[in-house]
């Protein structure tokens, strides 16, 4: 039996005037701009970022197709100070793919804002590494393999920093020899930028209630290859996008090839997270994707070097919590600033640290802590943030309501009407519904997918795959995925949908394995984890919790 909390020795503590829970773009992006402002009013103000990866960036995964507004904002001179951004996107392709051929869709059809015209192509995991860097320079403690597990409150319910998670628990739940306390981490304002479904922040919005009267979160899974390919399959500066087969047109969804770098190119999958078929397989479609007779021949004479996934968020402008709370804010992905038909988040993230950190600055110089940062939340609401998720506020509903192809169609009218021709449209601001955990259909009116065995070349089998995202974990430690009832995956999961968790994981997690009486068990393999939180948000019983691991352990996504 796991000790009691009152029998481990006191956590130490540190004190700061920021804390800063999550070093991705908007994090480190709060981080810069703090320190840039404290040099101006030659200030000292203390800032610390904690980062659950064994180092910065090893939890990054993007696509990536990076829109440079806010990097041009924060760091005016990144191009001049070796930026890990160099491939300016060339050309936009946009196919429809059917189960034998392809439709290249004209690119004049397409709404401006679409338009990848000044973007840059390149590693999201290396460019955070790089901004990593320039934190670091300024003063800021960056600390990797440190992950935050509990919020901490004062007596009023601010919050007033973080714990870390305690090192050296076995999986019994009893401190090892190795054992070694969390630390407490306590500033007058602590910023969580942890990303889609950050564990924290889930805490967060659920205590201080940050959801009501905003319509649920909305989900993808996005799963990833690098691949090296053959100098003449090489497009450098070449973004293409694709939706249809092998999604039927009522399942949400698309793809993307993104050729950057020396013969690099990133092949990728999003599905949305509300589809309804429990037996569909959000990896087995990805690998099934590649075989299309318009996108294999890209990988002739190549290798896969890299794999990953991870959640997105995309419930877009009616869908972001209120975002400030007693004692900090919420930022990024976290907050759900991704543009669903742009595919594209990180640019919002980076703009949402910078306005959290004009709030945190000012609030300082006035002598406060521990209160509400209004000043963030009305700058995010009223600025470049809201204009951008704004006009594309109907596209996720429409194609959740009428399928890919009308819905889609429909999608792209309200950004021509939104966004040249009036400013507004008659549909105004439609409704999500339904959050994902409650759109499957039983397993009794859905029909199996077969799905074709992997050839190890061009496709590959999910344990493979994993090996090639470099995730670690210390074995004996707790299983850091949480069932709330151990019974409902074979008792309630499995009767009613065949056990969905075994094929929307896109890691092999979670299995049901039989004995030789043919009775079934539930089986978790947390260390199989890439963290995608898809588990998290996609159970039907909402039964499951990831919560962080001990920290460093994860994947590593070394140029993802």
């Amino acid at each position: 039996m796991a000790r009691d909390q009152a029998d481990l020795p006191e956590r130490e503590a540190m004190e700061f005037d920021v804390v800063i829970v999550g070093a991705g773009p908007a994090g480190l992006a709060a981080a810069i701009r703090i320190k840039q402002l404290a040099a101006e009013a030659e200030r000292e103000i203390s800032v610390v970022v904690l980062e659950k990866g064994s180092e910065v960036g090893a939890h990054i995964f993007s696509g990536a197709v990076i829109d440079p507004i806010g990097l041009n904002r924060l760091i005016p001179d990144w191009r001049e100070r070796g930026a890990p951004l160099t491939t300016e996107v060339k050309q936009d392709k946009f196919l429809v793919l059917g189960p034998a051929g392809d439709i290249t869709f004209p690119n004049f059809l397409m709404p401006p804002l679409m338009s990848n015209h000044g973007n840059y192509i390149g590693s999201l995991g290396s460019l955070v590494r790089w901004l990593g860097e320039q934190a670091a320079e300024l003063g800021v403690e960056v600390y990797p393999g440190f992950a935050a597990a509990e919020v901490l409150y004062d007596a009023n319910g601010a919050v007033v920093g973080v714990a870390t998670g305690d090192m050296g628990v076995g999986r019994d739940g009893e401190p090892k020899d190795s054992f070694t306390r969390g630390m407490e981490l306590r500033g007058k304002y602590t910023l969580f930028a942890e990303g889609a479904r950050g564990s924290l922040t889930k805490t967060l919005i659920k205590a201080f209630d940050l959801a009501k009267g905003r319509e649920p979160q909305k989900y993808g899974i996005g799963l990833k290859e690098l691949w090296e390919v053959a100098p003449e399959q090489h497009k450098p500066g070449l973004v293409q996008h694709s939706f249809g087969w092998p999604l039927d047109s009522k399942t949400g969804g698309g793809s993307f090839l993104y050729h950057y770098g020396n013969n690099l190119v990133s092949v990728g999958f999003v599905l949305h997270l509300n589809y309804k078929n429990p037996y569909l397989s959000p990896y087995d479609e990805f690998q099934r994707f590649k075989t299309h007779p318009a996108i294999r021949d890209v990988f002739k004479g190549g290798r896969r070097i890299a794999y990953g996934a991870r959640a997105l968020t995309e419930g877009g402008w009616q869908s972001i919590p209120k975002l400030t709370f007693p004692g900090g804010a919420i930022l990024g992905c976290s907050a759900g600033f991704m543009n669903v038909p742009r595919i594209k988040g990180s640019h919002n993230a980076i703009l949402s640290g910078i306005h959290a950190a004009d709030a945190v600055f000012a609030a300082l110089g006035d002598e406060r802590a521990y209160d509400t940062l209004d000043e963030y939340e009305i700058a995010v609401l009223g600025g470049d943030i809201a204009r951008d998720l704004k006009r594309v506020r109907n596209v996720k509903p429409l194609w959740s309501r009428f399928g890919t192809i009308v819905g889609v169609a429909i999608g792209g009218m309200d950004m021509w009407i939104r966004t040249l021709l009036f400013g507004w449209s008659p549909l105004g601001t439609l409704r999500h519904g339904k959050a994902d955990h409650e759109t499957l259909v039983r397993a009794s009116k859905a029909a199996p997918i077969a799905y074709p065995k992997p050839d190890g070349v061009l496709t590959f089998d999910k344990l493979t795959n994993v090996s090639f995202s470099a995730t670690d974990h210390e074995e004996d430690q707790p299983v850091h995925l949480k069932l709330a009832d151990p019974s409902i995956p074979v008792e309630v999961n499995l009767p009613k949908y065949a056990e969905p968790a075994q094929r929307y994981c896109p890691a092999g997690v979670y299995e049901i394995v039989r004995n030789e009486a043919g009775e079934a068990r539930f089986q978790i393999n947390a260390q199989n984890c890439v963290h995608c939180k898809t588990c998290d948000i996609k159970d039907p019983a909402q039964n499951i919790t990831w919560v962080t691991p001990e920290g460093g352990g994860g994947p590593n996504y070394a140029e993802m």
